[in-house]
């Protein structure tokens, strides 16, 4: 899959997702041992985005399981097609058949709707499973994941035990909603992801808004990094800063003063107390001509 360190770097950057030493290592590492990579950090820091990418620089099929609350294994793993099952044992009956014959009938893979984990397993091709957000779904869902994350396999108790196929690059990302047990993190590699420095944002912001110009970026990563260290309700993410930076594009903004960051800041703060602390404070924030 990869060669070494610096050649996931390199596949990752081809990709428009450039990592640091450290965060390659860590990836590389967790595929290399096949173990589950558990990245946690602020919301918009490019921890979906992640997974996102490494299917796409392993030419892998991504599948995608988004946790919330109340999610249980029928919507996670699998569940019976009970419709089907129903006119199955209809067309039984009609055969003579004895409710202890029909019962095996009913319950094998041709019933069985598979939902994105059981999905993951079953693929026979490369898979990169992405478990969004698995700090809004509640404990006994982490604990349901165990086998999955220890053993890459599932048992479904009326077809036994279903081992992985293939055996699938498994994310698992957190925006720290609420802490993990130790059986969940002990199962794998862990990853912070943070805000970047003001170099390695300003790369960003220049791979991902062609034509920005050298000035415009380094105002508006400047005056980000700065926003970051207000008591802020949500702070801007690196996600926004691209948006930031495209919105400006669009309206041909060259330089950005007070009056373009009042007009703007909506695409940066997504809560109104935030933005009503923030106005007050603009000049103040604006990085020196």
């Amino acid at each position: 899959m990869f060669q070494t360190v610096d050649d996931l770097q390199n596949r990752l950057a081809e990709c428009n997702y450039l990592t640091d030493r450290h965060t390659a290592t860590v990836v590389y590492l967790a595929i290399k041992l096949q173990k589950p990579l558990l990245v946690e950090g602020p919301a918009g820091v490019g921890k979906t985005e992640l997974a996102k990418v490494l299917a796409s620089a392993t030419n892998s099929r991504l599948i995608r399981l988004q946790c919330y609350e109340g999610l249980d294994e029928a919507k996670a793993l699998y569940e019976w097609n009970y419709q089907k099952q129903l006119l199955c044992l209809h067309m039984k009956q009609t055969q003579s058949k004895s409710w202890q014959e029909a019962k095996y009938d009913i319950f094998t893979p041709e019933f069985l709707q598979c939902r994105p984990l059981l999905e993951a397993l079953e693929s026979g091709e490369n898979t990169v499973l992405l478990i969004d957000e698995v700090d809004k779904s509640d404990e006994e869902f982490e604990s349901f994941l165990l086998e999955i994350l220890s053993d890459y396999q599932v048992t479904i108790p009326e077809l036994g035990t279903i081992m992985a196929k293939q055996i699938p690059l498994v994310v698992l990302t957190s925006n720290s909603f609420r802490d993990f047990g130790d059986a969940l993190k002990r199962r794998c590699i862990h990853l912070y992801l943070d805000y970047p420095t003001f170099e390695r944002e300003l790369e960003i912001v220049n791979l991902k808004v062609p034509g920005i110009g050298k000035a415009l970026a380094q105002q508006v990563v400047c005056f980000i990094q700065l926003l970051r260290k207000q008591n802020l309700k949500k702070a801007p993410s690196i996600a926004e800063a691209i948006d930031w930076g495209r919105a400006l594009l669009a309206l041909d903004i060259q330089h950005i003063d007070t009056e373009i960051v009042q007009n703007t800041l909506n695409i940066l703060l997504k809560y109104q107390s935030d933005i009503e602390k923030i106005l007050p404070k603009i000049s103040s924030l604006l990085p020196d001509d």
